[in-house]
């Protein structure tokens, strides 16, 4: 068999899921309010049994099921994926009591999840976050035996009061949970934060909607001394970049197969159109100008599909060096499907930047996935990290 190609079973299950996304999901899209969740849309994820197979798959089942959602519905794809990203922590880290609290409401569609990490200063360099979670009054603060932290993780009481800010929040503010980091021990990099889950009704946790490009809710959270609790760690206190980090390897790939998604339908339309559209006294798959530019369309899609089914394969594996394959796999992917989905604009002419048009959205929605969970200039630096460490290793 070909490497990373597909068993039959495999394709067709995203031709299904590609299917669904056209004619199921995608009209409950339509009918959502941009810039806000749409519970129809997540209740039919849930119904579809989506939800569900996402949380329990491995890094290949979820850059299929979120390439294959993206080209049929990419609201669909966008919704499923964030309940991943805000739920990912949970599922791997997440107390018995948590889990048995949340998991079935997310399964079902009916929580939602956010993934709260960037902060106004702290963006893509993640170890520099501030959220501060400070001992609550009266707390004394413990040694944390037994949770192999540093001194100053676990407060003995009182537990924790967050205060500061998030901001670039996905679902924010309607998330009805939110895995939230925040600093437990000052002036010590990635090593002194912790996760927290934090439902959306605690006191002093509020949230502005923020009017951004992408359709789907992104806001800021303002945390007034929220109380939190040991029963709210995600985790061990004081480790909880390596919860965001373990989170980010897994989706960094699949938001690569979100972009391949995207990549793939532009590419679609731009076969049907150009193989249809008349122009010059001819049909302009006919021009070589035309033909060859969609040749590099289909290239670039294909080896971008490659890298990010192969960052997938390493993770599920446990092979070494994923976060610098998941690097590669986001960067190439996500600048990919914007070559990919500017030129089959450019080859669509004006009619592709009519509002509604799959290549008008395509064009909003593929420029910020190059930005979150790690800009591209961050991705080049993990690879280079990545390359020069496993050279002093063999050294």
């Amino acid at each position: 068999m070909t490497a990373f190609s597909l068993e039959p079973a495999q394709t067709a299950w995203c031709e299904e899921l590609r299917s669904l996304a056209e004619r199921h999901l995608r009209p409950l899209a339509e009918k959502g309010d941009p810039g806000h969740v749409n519970r129809p849309l997540l209740a039919a994820l849930g119904e579809a049994g989506l939800l569900g197979r996402m949380l329990d798959s491995g890094a290949l089942d979820l850059c299929l099921l979120r390439e294959s959602l993206a080209r049929g519905c990419t609201e669909a794809e966008t919704a499923l994926a964030l309940q991943g990203l805000g739920t990912h922590p949970l599922v791997r880290s997440g107390t018995p009591a948590q889990r048995a609290r949340w998991l079935p409401e997310v399964r079902a569609g009916r929580a939602v999840a956010a993934f709260a990490l960037s902060e106004p200063g702290a963006g893509s360099d993640a170890a520099a976050l501030a959220l501060k979670a400070a001992p609550a009054a009266g707390a004394a603060v413990g040694s944390a035996a037994g949770h192999g932290a540093g001194p100053g993780a676990e407060p003995d009481g009182g537990g924790w009061r967050l205060t500061g800010e998030k901001y670039w929040i996905s679902n924010a503010p309607e998330a009805d949970f939110y895995t939230v980091f925040a600093r437990t021990a000052p002036g010590t990099g990635s090593r002194g934060i912790t996760a927290f889950l934090v439902p959306a009704d605690r006191p002093g946790l509020t949230g502005t909607a923020l009017d951004m490009l992408s359709p789907h809710p992104i806001g800021a959270l303002e945390f007034d001394g929220v109380p939190v609790s040991a029963a709210d760690v995600l985790g061990v206190p004081d480790r909880g970049f390596h919860v965001a980090m373990d989170t980010l390897n897994l989706f960094r790939p699949s938001v690569g197969a979100f972009a391949v998604g995207m990549a793939r339908a532009a590419l679609d339309a731009a076969v049907e159109h150009t193989a249809a559209r008349t122009a010059f006294g001819g049909v302009l798959k006919d021009l070589q100008a035309v033909s060859h530019q969609v040749a590099e369309m289909a290239t670039r899609t294909e080896a971008a599909r490659l890298l990010v089914y192969a960052a997938a394969a390493a993770y599920d594996a446990g092979e070494p060096g994923v976060p610098g394959r998941a690097a590669m796999a986001k960067l190439y992917a996500t600048e990919t499907a914007q070559y990919v989905v500017d030129t089959a604009v450019q080859l669509h002419g004006a009619r592709a930047l009519r509002r509604g048009h799959l290549l008008e959205h395509l064009y909003r929605e593929v420029r910020a996935p190059r930005i979150y969970e790690g800009a591209s200039e961050v991705q080049r630096t993990i690879i280079a990290k990545e390359l020069y460490a496993s050279r002093e290793a063999s050294a």
